[in-house]
């Protein structure tokens, strides 16, 4: 990775440094529009046709079949099953204590505030296929939606889709699984087909169309909603001398393998432990079954050499990268000067994978910098909230008068008409 001595570069030079790739376009915008276009109106059809020519499968029939299904989850390993197991009971947990509670108060006496929750009716789901197989990705979108309560989980992955990927979506409660990808697929969520009845919101990541096709679906009145914009993976360690080279360098690995794309950064104040990491990544990197898609992403990664661990705080809250990992002496001590990440992990025995995975924690976060304003996937984005208030006459009195007063300032007059009218009720009544 390059290294670079983060107080010798200028002002410009440092928002350059920690500027991320930029999403190649060449005119995908259009061509996602055309493929959207084509499946709201061929349907099905349009569909197989697709996926025949964009994955080179042809289909009989997008739904699997129950005993498609059962012969897929026949075939996954008993081994397997149980690390899937170990992982849904964390997951489970971390995320059934997210549930929120009703609220109801009187901010007044007889002006009564509520605030509740109800489950978003139909979920889509979409988990990548490609050259990696996202089994965690089926865990970290279904089994909140399941909790919050949303009444229809579907799900949509590139054919062929992968066994262990349908054992997962069958174990956590997904109510359909789909053979479709790509930007086709969150077309057909969006808007439906005989087949894929439209859904309300679409949760999952995926390669630049189908992050393309979420935004033009999510824009249009008659799409769906979706979880979050996204972008590709990234990381940001912050290290000390004291901190292990191999297992920064195996941190920064973890993400770099994701994709070309995918971005890594090191920010240490330790130049000769900067120098360690490097040559921990080239050793590890001769290992690696994706050692040619790392070394494309560390090609556009880089290290900084800082003053101290305040200034490697204030290079990480400028970047907000998605995962962030603190490997120093006391990395608690850090976490109530970091504001902005996806998900922060601390210490040397808390690998990036672990969040990926098995801890409980939900790996659906956002990236490309959005999270300055995004969150972690949780409960709470697979539920809306919505506000209820009751007043007594008692009530309407007490608060009446200002909000006639406040109405009248503002100039809208039926808005002041709709209390002063009640007010001179019950003054008739008194």
């Amino acid at each position: 990775m390059q290294i670079l001595d983060w107080n010798t570069l200028t002002a410009d030079q440092q928002t350059a440094a920690l500027r991320r790739p930029a999403l190649a376009d060449s005119g995908r915008a259009e061509q996602v529009a055309d493929i959207i276009s084509q499946v709201r109106a061929g349907g099905d059809e349009a569909l197989l046709a697709l996926t025949q020519r964009l994955d080179n499968v042809e289909l009989e029939q997008l739904q699997l079949s129950a005993a498609d299904i059962a012969a897929a989850s026949a075939r996954v390993s008993d081994e397997l099953k149980a690390a899937i197991e170990l992982a849904i009971d964390n997951i489970e947990v971390f995320h059934r204590a997210q549930l929120p509670e009703a609220i109801a108060l009187d901010t007044r006496p007889g002006v009564r505030c509520e605030l509740h929750f109800q489950p978003i009716d139909s979920v889509g789901l979409y988990v990548p296929g490609g050259s990696a197989p996202l089994v965690s990705t089926v865990m970290m979108l279904a089994i909140p939606a399941k909790l919050a309560g949303c009444q229809r989980r579907v799900l949509c992955s590139p054919p062929p889709i992968n066994d262990a990927i349908v054992y997962t979506a069958q174990r956590c409660g997904v109510d359909a699984i789909y053979s479709v990808g790509g930007a086709q697929a969150i077309a057909a969520l969006a808007y439906g087909t005989d087949t894929i009845t439209k859904v309300d919101k679409i949760f999952g990541p995926g390669n630049t169309w189908v992050t393309e096709a979420k935004g033009q679906v999510s824009s249009d009145v008659d799409g769906a909603a979706i979880d979050m914009p996204a972008g590709p993976s990234e990381v940001l360690v912050i290290a000390d001398a004291q901190a292990d080279a191999d297992f920064v360098a195996s941190d920064l690995l973890s993400q770099a393998e994701h994709g070309p794309d995918s971005q890594v950064i090191l920010v240490t104040p330790c130049a000769d432990f900067a120098e360690q990491v490097n040559g921990a990544l080239e050793e590890q990197l001769a290992q690696l079954s994706r050692a040619d898609i790392a070394r494309q992403a560390l090609a556009a990664s880089r290290t900084f050499i800082c003053q101290d661990l305040t200034q490697a705080i204030a290079i990480s809250n400028a970047y907000a990268p998605e995962h962030l990992i603190v490997q120093t002496t006391d990395a608690r001590a850090l976490l109530p000067y970091l504001k902005n990440a996806g998900s922060i992990f601390l210490g040397a025995w808390t690998p990036e994978s672990v969040g990926d995975y098995a801890s409980g924690t939900n790996h659906t976060l956002p990236t490309y910098g959005y999270a300055r304003t995004y969150s972690s996937l949780g409960i709470a984005d697979y539920q809306r909230r919505f506000t209820v208030q009751e007043l007594s006459p008692a009530g309407l009195q007490a608060i009446g008068p200002a909000v006639e007063l406040l109405a009248a300032t503002e100039t809208l007059d039926a808005h002041k008409n709709a209390v002063s009218l009640r007010l001179a009720k019950l003054e008739k009544k008194a």
